[in-house]
């Protein structure tokens, strides 16, 4: 395989994250060629300032990470970040309105977001541990009709994170109409690579340089 990091998104979201961590983790960015960091909406201006003229998409979360402030709020904090100059955002939806059968409600509010981002690329965190299998198809559908460009497994916050399972049904129940983003305790180059030939075409991970210091070292690189 060629290298995976295309694949990644550089992430670092700890509530303990300061801005020479962020000024790092940029770096790592650009030096190994991720697809973008994902960064606290507080870090955004900074990030976006340091990837300035890169190839590397500075990215943050909306609603982040339990999903249940109000969409009003999630449009907002949108709205924000792309002023800010955010390119990509991780939203998470809100889970008592999926599991109380409100899909429309969690529709609209993707799409209400989707508007808000401006053109940036919305990302839909459905959080698959806390999900019956008919709900993460059926939100696969809610994502796309309300425009957005990725389903994505997991915060990384909750009980359990990215299962191959959870990424080989999103990536089927989605067929190709928009992108499936695997994240949540993928830590090495195995977990990976395991996301990707299930269907991933992203892949969240605070482990980006580990994981291609173990992809070099397998294929002879260094």
């Amino acid at each position: 395989m060629t290298s995976p990091a295309p694949y990644i998104d550089h992430t670092l979201l700890k509530p303990e994250t300061t801005a020479d961590q962020i000024r790092a983790l940029c770096e790592e960015a650009v030096e190994f060629g991720f697809a973008s960091v994902c960064v606290p909406p507080v870090f955004v201006p900074l990030a976006a300032d340091l990837l300035y003229g890169s190839e590397i998409a500075t990215g943050t979360v909306v609603g982040f990470p339990f999903g249940y402030v109000p969409t009003a709020v999630k449009a907002f904090e949108s709205s924000r970040a792309v002023a800010a100059g955010a390119t990509e955002l991780d939203m998470v939806i809100h889970l008592g309105a999926v599991l109380s059968g409100r899909l429309e409600e969690v529709e609209g509010e993707i799409r209400q977001v989707v508007e808000a981002a401006r053109g940036a690329l919305v990302k839909v965190i459905i959080e698959c541990c806390c999900l019956p299998l008919p709900l993460k198809e059926a939100l696969v559908e809610c994502v796309v009709r309300g425009g957005g460009g990725y389903v994505k497994t997991s915060t990384g916050f909750a009980a359990g994170g990215a299962t191959v399972a959870d990424v080989r049904l999103l990536a089927g129940a989605a067929k190709g109409r928009i992108g499936v983003k695997a994240a949540g305790g993928i830590r090495d180059w195995e977990g990976c690579h395991a996301m990707i030939e299930a269907g991933a075409s992203r892949v969240g991970t605070s482990a980006g340089v580990k994981i291609l210091e173990q992809w070099q070292d397998r294929d002879g690189i260094k």
